[in-house]
């Protein structure tokens, strides 16, 4: 089991009453992100994803390694008006404010296992989009799996219809 204590907490960031985990510190530890890197790649294979994908920025330090490590290709999901080509867009709320994600349209092919990789669970606004977005590739299934998940939030409770699978539960 990983050392959650490894993660930086910081108070009121992005903005007052907000507690943000911050993990350039296991970043920075070659042995701790191989660790957390091997925790996370033994949850992704047990899944058997087709494709892998990640929200815009966090989920880029995991993701594209996951993928490379099981031999399936990344998608990467991004803010609104970062992809040069058609999209599909999905808006949503955060607990800070609102944001639109965007996929391009021929990222993945129909019927798929798409995993959806992202670094915190925390109310479900983000997941639930992406899951939203997911669901115009006519998939087999998705899949969620969560470096970090903050269940005083509930944020499950948006994405009840899949799987979801959370290295480390707070």
């Amino acid at each position: 089991m990983f050392d959650i204590s490894k993660i930086r907490t910081v108070d009121d960031f992005p903005k007052k009453g907000i507690k943000f985990f911050d993990i350039t510190t296991v970043l920075n530890d070659a042995e701790s992100f191989q660790e957390l890197f091997q925790a996370l790649f033994e949850k992704a294979q047990v899944l058997k994803p087709d494709v892998i994908t990640a929200l815009e920025a966090r989920g880029y330090f995991f993701a594209p390694a996951l993928a490379l490590a099981l031999k399936i290709p990344f998608v990467p999901i991004r803010k609104k008006g970062k992809l040069p080509y058609k999209t599909f867009s999905e808006s949503y709320e955060l607990e800070y404010g609102q944001e639109t994600i965007e996929v391009h349209q021929d990222a993945i092919k129909p019927h798929q296992r798409i995993l959806i990789f992202d670094d915190i669970l925390a109310t479900g606004g983000t997941a639930a989009a992406a899951a939203k977005l997911m669901q115009h590739f006519n998939p087999t299934n998705i899949n969620f799996l969560f470096l970090m998940e903050l269940s005083f939030l509930n944020g499950r409770k948006l994405i009840t219809n899949y799987k979801i699978d959370s290295l480390i539960i707070t």
